[in-house]
């Protein structure tokens, strides 16, 4: 088959380019716009999207030494926001990060601990607790909650009676 010229660049032009090109031209029309509606429908979805935000804030709490607790906390966003629990600015571990930790992370977003600890083999439990809820488009920080370890009446006696012999 012979070339022809095309006008425009004076670039030869086979007759079998002109049928390739004729057909692939629809379907790249089709392709380009399947690809504009799906991503007007995923802005869509985007639009649906909302930051984090904390409905159930921790309280604060006095717990005995060895006994459970909860610290609660529930947030809401979409996509489902992450959530992770601070004491005195650092990051809890719970036993997502170390499976024979005291402290589990509930599903709800609340801070469980099995059993407070309290003393001086261990980093205790009391201190001021905060959890944050994250996802791609921000984070949301709760109220501070304390948690305060009882010291029961034997401890107390121990306590003074330690003080008086120094």
């Amino acid at each position: 088959m012979a070339a022809r010229l095309d006008r425009v660049g004076q670039t030869p032009v086979l007759p079998e380019t002109l049928l390739i090109l004729s057909l692939l031209v629809p379907v790249f029309c089709i392709f380009f716009l399947q690809t504009v509606v799906a991503q007007g429908q995923g802005s869509r979805l985007r639009q649906e999207d909302s930051p984090p935000r904390i409905v159930e804030h921790p309280s604060d709490l006095i717990v005995s030494k060895g006994e459970p607790a909860t610290l609660n906390c529930k947030a809401e966003g979409r996509p489902t926001p992450t959530v992770e629990w601070y004491k005195d600015g650092e990051r809890v571990e719970t036993d997502k990060d170390d499976p024979r930790s005291h402290r589990m992370l509930l599903p709800s977003g609340s801070l469980f601990f099995l059993r407070i600890v309290h003393g001086r083999r261990s980093k205790p439990d009391e201190g001021a607790y905060v959890c944050v809820a994250r996802n791609y488009l921000g984070e949301a920080v709760s109220r501070n909650a304390s948690l305060e370890v009882a010291c029961n009446l034997r401890d107390g006696l121990r306590a003074t009676m330690a003080m008086k012999l120094l």
